[in-house]
């Protein structure tokens, strides 16, 4: 069973606390040690004992935080998930929801905006280690429901109150991970440490809208097109930059749904 927590569908988690904080940092920094070893030795020649002690922690507290060294990279893949449905949140509240879809996959999926080139390359080996690995791949769609859950509620507070994203609190201070809109470098795709163009602020609390089942619907189809675009991306050897760069590829998918209902009514 998966120990990778998961949101309550429709619920707007409070400002995490200093403990909680404290373990989404140990958990990030095991999961760049798995990826490391994933990329440099392989997953089969990987066990959850290098994991722990490339780490600097012991194999007990590993499992405290994963079951299996499959689940260890599970942040790694959410980071990728929940920087584009954040944008997808602080899209201007001018744009309709297609254009909000196609701004978030330009401000997080070309190389330079958030994450570096060199760094799509680490996104690159990661995914296609679960064309080889059930395990990894259960993870990978574990993420994947997860984000559609989350931007399901996005839509729906989208069309419920255009201005629902105006920001009500001041951004982080600079200097802070992901400040400034600098691109991340190195390994940092699969670090989660160029997550964000910048902290946004968050919106007031608010009534969480009814997410209607075509509500649902519509999340899927544009978090497949995202994740099929990535993943096709993935399988080549192309550059992430470029017509079969993985935003490319995006926004053809995207716009291909010209005709889809965004709006929950068909």
């Amino acid at each position: 069973m998966s120990t990778t927590p998961r949101p309550t569908p429709g619920s707007t988690p409070p400002y995490p606390s200093l403990t909680e904080r404290r373990k989404a940092e140990t958990r990030m920094e095991i999961a760049r040690a798995a990826a490391a070893l994933f990329v440099r030795q392989g997953l089969r020649a990987t066990r959850a004992e290098d994991i722990a002690r490339q780490a600097g922690i012991a194999p007990r507290t590993f499992y405290r935080y994963f079951a299996t060294k499959e689940e260890a990279v599970a942040p790694l893949y959410a980071a990728g998930a929940q920087r584009w449905a954040e944008a997808v949140r602080t899209a201007p509240a001018r744009l309709s929801v297609p254009q909000a879809l196609e701004h978030a996959v330009e401000h997080t999926l070309l190389p330079g905006v958030g994450v570096s080139a060199a760094s799509w390359e680490w996104v690159r080996t990661l995914i296609r280690l679960t064309d080889t690995s059930p395990a990894l791949r259960r993870v990978w769609a574990e993420v994947g429901q997860t984000s559609e859950d989350a931007l399901a509620e996005i839509l729906a507070r989208r069309l419920s109150s255009p201005t629902w994203a105006e920001p009500v609190r001041e951004a982080a201070a600079d200097g802070e991970a992901g400040t400034g809109g600098e691109a991340a470098t190195g390994e940092e795709a699969a670090t989660g440490e160029g997550e964000a163009v910048g902290e946004e602020a968050v919106p007031a609390e608010a009534p969480v809208p009814v997410i209607t089942p075509d509500l649902r619907f519509a999340a899927a189809v544009a978090g497949s097109a995202v994740r099929v675009a990535v993943k096709s991306w993935a399988a080549t050897a192309s550059p992430p930059a470029g017509p079969d760069g993985p935003a490319a590829l995006a926004l053809r998918n995207l716009r291909a749904l010209d005709a889809f209902a965004w709006n929950g009514e068909r």
